[in-house]
């Protein structure tokens, strides 16, 4: 190209960006809020100009798959949560599926999960975290929860644990950690995998009281605060519009292990045996040498598939979104945790009727949502719901309530332990309301005026 004309490309971009930055500062002006008129919505995204700015300019490299924009997330994404190796994928769903099959791969000997194996988890929870383990072939086993914290009750783990017993994959739920001092102690005795699913729980720490550094899971240390994900073998994020940070669709997985990051690569990008980033080709300096299976030597290494893998990359133009969204990731949780603050003093006053989360010993949150439990007999959850909905005022189930109630569940084989009682209580009783960081003050006393009229009306 002339350099004239990369000079005057180089100026109609910079025209394009200035636009661009300009619409995007006059579509983000706050809008007035109204009760019972302005929707108050239990999660949503908050875009800046910087976004639409990387997502243009992404869009005018014309790259569209991974790319400069995908490397350098990446890389940030590995600094913000403390991992070594960070892969970027379509869905959380995904990032769920590539953790659970990286631990397939017949590159872990005998260590590798087989179909038929039992992995422990929950019931109450979203289906993705546990659908990999059906997917596979495996046997999900349920332990019940904690009502207020609403995760896996880790006194009754070990309680689950079978000589078929191979890993444990949990959720963080709604950015409350669970007992990781509990479960990475059961998981050292038992030598089992660990799966961290972090979709809802993006920069939540938590400080172990115990010390694995001469065990498999050895950069657990004990006294010192990390990001969750961390502690296990893999971690999982989700970058979907409703979670902390958002490219749209998007997630991700994260790993200590070199090992298991190359194989969940392997995964993401059809199996493939090679690793040369796109658009390279030959990074390893023996392309046409190698001779794996039964291939004839010499075989074109990017045509060499080593797992029954998947494509489920993300584009370049999500990574740049996402990328934009990391600068703002602290005030993001500052904002959640202050929304969660303010509702938690101001409900105080309700512990008659309705059970308040509470954080799990050791953690420090990074709040998706503010769950509730009624605990009165005057009204029932789907009671609230429907006054809070006619507010405009939005919440969620706390997801599938109970998955083995569910449809799909009905042919399927499980285990559980006990009667699940608190995961049914869950699904009758239990609701969350929003704190994401574009709520307003107004919202939030909104929402705390109608729950406290609700309960006086019904009492």
């Amino acid at each position: 190209m002339l350099p004239d004309s990369n000079k005057k490309l180089a100026e109609l971009r910079r025209d394009i960006l200035e636009l661009v930055e300009e619409y995007a500062t006059l579509k983000e002006q706050q809008q007035i809020f109204i009760p019972n008129e302005t929707p108050v919505p239990p999660s949503g995204k908050l875009l800046g100009s910087q976004e639409y700015c990387n997502l243009v300019e992404a869009s005018l490299d014309g790259w569209l798959t991974t790319g400069r924009f995908n490397d350098a997330f990446e890389q940030r994404l590995s600094d913000v949560i403390g991992s070594k190796f960070s892969l970027t994928t379509n869905s959380g769903s995904s990032a769920n599926l590539l953790a659970f099959y990286a631990l397939s791969s017949p590159r872990l000997g005998e260590r590798a999960i087989k179909a038929g194996d039992e992995v422990i988890t929950v019931a109450a929870g979203f289906p993705t975290t546990v659908n990999p383990i059906i997917q596979f072939g495996c046997i999900p086993v349920f332990v019940d929860v904690e009502i207020g914290t609403y995760n896996i009750d880790a006194e009754q783990i070990e309680s689950a644990i079978s000589e078929k017993t191979k890993a444990i994959m949990l959720a963080h739920t709604l950015g409350n950690p669970f007992n990781i001092d509990e479960v990475l102690r059961i998981a050292k005795k038992y030598d089992l995998w660990v799966i961290e699913d972090c979709c809802d729980a993006l920069g939540a720490t938590y400080t172990p009281s115990v010390d694995f550094k001469k065990s498999r899971l050895d950069k657990v240390e004990k006294n010192k605060a990390a990001h969750v994900g961390t502690f296990g073998h893999l971690g999982t994020l989700s970058f979907y519009p409703a979670h902390h940070i958002t490219m749209g669709e998007g997630g991700a997985v994260f790993t200590n292990s070199k090992q298991l990051n190359t194989v969940a690569e392997s995964f993401r990008d059809w199996g493939r045996d090679c690793y040369c980033p796109p658009g390279n080709d030959d990074s390893c300096g023996k392309r046409f040498e190698w001779q794996l299976g039964q291939l004839p030597k010499g075989y074109d290494h990017k045509y060499i598939y080593s797992h029954a893998g998947f494509n489920l990359k993300i584009t370049d133009m999500q990574a740049a979104c996402g990328l934009a969204q990391l600068d703002k990731l602290s005030d993001f949780i500052v904002r959640r945790n202050r929304n969660f603050d303010y509702l938690y003093s101001h409900l105080s006053e309700c512990t008659d009727s309705l059970v308040l989360p509470r954080a799990t010993p050791r953690s420090k949150p990074s709040w998706f949502g503010f769950p509730l439990t009624v605990n009165s007999n005057k009204f029932t959850r789907l009671e609230l719901a429907k006054f809070l909905d006619t507010k405009k005022i939005g919440t969620r189930q706390l997801f599938a309530g109970n998955l083995t109630l569910q449809p799909y569940l009905q042919n399927v084989k499980y285990k559980q332990v006990g009667d699940l009682e608190n995961t049914n209580r869950v699904m009758r009783d239990t609701l969350w309301i929003g704190v994401q960081p574009s709520l307003s003050q107004e919202a939030l006393n909104h929402t705390i005026k109608s729950i406290k009229q609700f309960i006086n009306d019904m009492n």
